[in-house]
């Protein structure tokens, strides 16, 4: 949520990156070699995990020393920092403390699947892509969108979440009882202005629109009144329900009984460097994480994340 406010210094950097504004230094001063050209393509299909509920077992993965993942450790559910090892944490690389949330666990998965050490280093949400292209870090699991701006800087994978958007209303709402958008007709509703929420509003009839600057503003204006409701993702939703008892939100799922969208712009991938073979390993790997198993990890990692979760 707070990267809506980092979203210049991305724009900037993307800038740079595409005109080749690089020094030498930036460019090859660091690792000479990709660690992961050597390894073949692994022989399975990308996808975004099977529907059994056993997990499959790849043919194949490479073989590597050790995976290096860049997060914020900031931004629960997803990651998040805190004091021990417990409930599966990792050691935090370049900070103290330790790095868990549903972000670690799937780094973990694969690093385990490649037969590599996982190493979590905490990096600021607009030195994340830098820090890949630099190969200061192999990969970059963080809730990242695979946008066509990002993507001309480096690659992503298959996703490894994908999430509804939805609609939090007060439970005390006459709209609280929506079950599909046409049910929100007349509402009173915002999002955070100059984001794809604002088109998203727009598909709601007859709706009163407004934009907001934060989401904590959004929160403090639904609880005293002063609109119906919020369009939001759906994990930071289901925080914030469980943060505040007096709020709930509807649980549509999109391009069904929800809004009409580009599920790319509601997906979470890994993002490597450009042209790494760690995109196909990568690929492979989460083909092998089933839906049922992601949701599992997801639900346990969004009850620990209460005391790591906060709103802007």
């Amino acid at each position: 949520m707070k990267r809506i406010f980092a979203v210049l210094f991305s724009v900037l950097f993307l800038f740079v990156a595409a005109c080749g504004d690089y020094t030498e230094d930036d460019l090859n001063g660091q690792k000479d070699e990709d660690p992961f050209s050597e390894v073949e393509e692994d022989p399975f299909e990308t996808g975004y995990g099977v529907d059994s509920g056993e997990t499959a077992q790849p043919a194949k993965t490479a073989t590597v020393d050790v995976l290096k993942v860049g997060m914020e450790c900031d931004w629960a559910p997803f990651n998040w920092t805190q004091n021990d090892d417990s409930d599966g944490a990792v050691k935090i690389a370049n900070a103290s403390g330790y790095a868990n949330g549903y972000d670690v666990q799937i780094a973990k998965k694969i690093a385990k699947a490649l037969g590599a050490r996982l190493e979590i280093y905490a990096y600021d949400w607009a030195d994340l892509i830098p820090a890949v292209t630099r190969k200061d870090i192999d990969c970059i699991i963080a809730g990242m969108i695979p946008t066509e701006e990002r993507s001309e800087v480096i690659d992503f994978t298959s996703s490894y979440y994908t999430y509804n958007v939805v609609v939090v209303t007060r439970k005390d709402s006459a709209y609280a009882s929506a079950r599909t958008v046409s049910d929100l007709a007349g509402a009173r509703i915002t999002s955070i202005g100059g984001t794809v929420f604002d088109d998203i509003i727009t598909q709601i009839p007859n709706v009163s629109k407004t934009d907001s600057y934060s989401y904590n503003e959004m929160l403090e204006d639904l609880l005293n009144g002063s609109i119906d409701g919020y369009v939001e993702e759906e994990p930071f939703a289901i925080m914030d329900c469980k943060l505040n008892g007096s709020i709930t939100y509807t649980a549509f799922v999109n391009n069904s009984n929800g809004f009409s969208c580009n599920v790319d712009d509601f997906t979470y991938a890994v993002g490597v460097g450009k042209g790494s073979k760690l995109k196909n390993s990568i690929n492979g790997i989460l083909n092998t994480i089933s839906d049922s198993e992601r949701a599992s990890i997801f639900k346990k990692m969004s009850e620990l994340a209460k005391d790591y979760y906060y709103i802007y």
